[in-house]
């Protein structure tokens, strides 16, 4: 007896959530492009009611072709400018870029970068430095961050006339410290 209410439950639940699934080919607004999907037709139905009062409301914006009597409407097209990006837009996107640093210079010891860097923070106490210890056994002091060689021009100038052998070289920068 157990066994029969435990088989007549469980055909019962089924029963209840029978899902016709069926393939359904939507066209994409923006690209024309075919989208093949599989849902349920109750789904479906609800999904192509959404999109007439869709199409509804925009219907009154839509382009009508003057030689055809029907009422043939083109899907609104989004233009999207072809322009450079504001660093503001590129930084938002990537927070480290490819960007300058001054190489100040290239020292052998950790003291000798401790000491260039203090040299280097009384003459130019509102630029950023830093040690870049890669090259080991030989350490880079490296100031600044810029997003190209022509804004770091104007900083250079000035600390070539205590480091003669500055100069700007590419490093992965970031965007909110840079010029």
């Amino acid at each position: 007896m157990r066994n029969l209410i435990k088989i007549f439950s469980v055909l019962s639940l089924f029963g209840f959530y029978t899902i016709d699934a069926q393939q359904i080919v939507k066209r994409d607004t923006l690209s024309g492009t075919e989208l093949v999907m599989t849902m349920d037709s109750k789904v479906n139905a609800a999904l192509e009611n959404l999109e007439e009062k869709c199409s509804r409301t925009s219907s009154s914006s839509s382009v009508r072709d003057s030689n055809d009597d029907s009422a043939f409407t083109k899907p609104t097209r989004i233009y999207v400018p072809n322009r450079e990006l504001t660093n503001a837009e590129i930084c938002r996107k990537n927070p480290r870029i490819l960007g300058y640093k001054i190489q100040i210079t290239t020292v052998k010891s950790n003291d000798e970068a401790n000491e260039v860097k203090a040299y280097f923070r009384k003459r130019f106490p509102n630029l950023k430095v830093e040690t870049d210890a890669s090259l080991r056994p030989n350490y880079k002091i490296l100031a600044g961050s810029y997003f190209t060689k022509q804004s770091a021009a104007g900083d250079l100038a000035r600390i070539r006339e205590y480091f003669k052998s500055a100069a700007a070289v590419q490093y992965r920068i970031f965007c909110a410290e840079a010029k």
